[in-house]
């Protein structure tokens, strides 16, 4: 019952064998995935996938590194194919401070847009942060996101300012990092969020877990992460895939 909530299975990284990486995640127990478009390109392609498939999934929004890029006419279109009946989220959004592509104050500015696109329609969010986090909160509480709620994606920072995405009712999306050796901060996350606010994901082709790091991820590998989540919580991936599985849908009403 793995429900991987952030793929890319519209990067070009699938194009030779998409339809036996799907194949794979089900054979391992996925049963349901979210294909993530975040520009004119990804966005069609992850729509495209979502119809071919009873039990992907799509959302559509503007990555901040591409900010920069964004039109009043490229909102326009994500808020017309946000009613199609397999978009179920807005996103991924956010601020990217690693990469200098778009200013930070273009960054914000398209970030509050979606936000207030996704209130408008009554749609949760997929929030992008790298190296951003203090302007991420203050700009969700700013803008009552919470209203709408949504997912931090692939979350990899302190449990401090996870408890302040919690208040906001956000869920902690962890992925393959929590696998990583060294990476103390979501396996600190992994143990103090309440499963009930804990998701999981593989942003393939991106952060394959261990031991397949380096590696192209894909959903298949959604179960190596649920099974670390298990190991420090002291539960059965059963009890984890069960749980992560029912917030998701309840969470993207699916």
């Amino acid at each position: 019952m793995l429900f991987d909530t952030h793929v890319h299975l519209n990067a070009d990284q699938f194009n030779e064998d998409r339809e036996e990486v799907v194949q794979r995640a089900e054979s391992e127990g996925v049963t349901h995935m979210v294909v993530v478009g975040f520009d004119r390109k990804t966005i069609p392609i992850a729509i495209e996938i979502a119809e071919k498939y009873d039990f992907i999934y799509a959302a559509v929004g503007w990555h901040p590194v591409d900010a920069i890029d964004m039109k009043d006419e490229d909102l326009a279109w994500i808020e017309e194919l946000s009613r199609h009946e397999k978009v179920v989220a807005i996103g991924e959004m956010g601020l990217d401070y690693h990469w200098d592509k778009s200013p930070k104050e273009v960054q914000k500015d398209v970030f509050r847009k979606q936000i207030a696109l996704a209130k408008r329609i009554n749609m949760p969010i997929i929030i992008h942060n790298r190296e951003a986090t203090e302007d991420i909160v203050e700009i969700l509480q700013e803008e009552q996101a919470g209203q709408v709620g949504g997912i931090m994606h692939c979350y990899n920072d302190n449990v401090d300012y996870a408890k302040a995405c919690l208040d906001m009712g956000f869920h902690i999306s962890l992925g393959g990092p929590v696998t990583f050796k060294n990476a103390k901060d979501p396996k600190l996350v992994a143990q103090e969020v309440p499963l009930e606010k804990l998701l999981i994901e593989t942003d393939c082709p991106f952060l394959a877990p261990h031991p397949n790091r380096g590696k192209r991820n894909e959903p298949a590998y959604v179960k190596l992460v649920a099974e670390k989540i298990a190991e420090l919580k002291d539960l059965s991936v059963e009890e984890v895939a069960r749980h992560t599985n029912q917030n998701a849908r309840q969470l993207f009403k699916i």
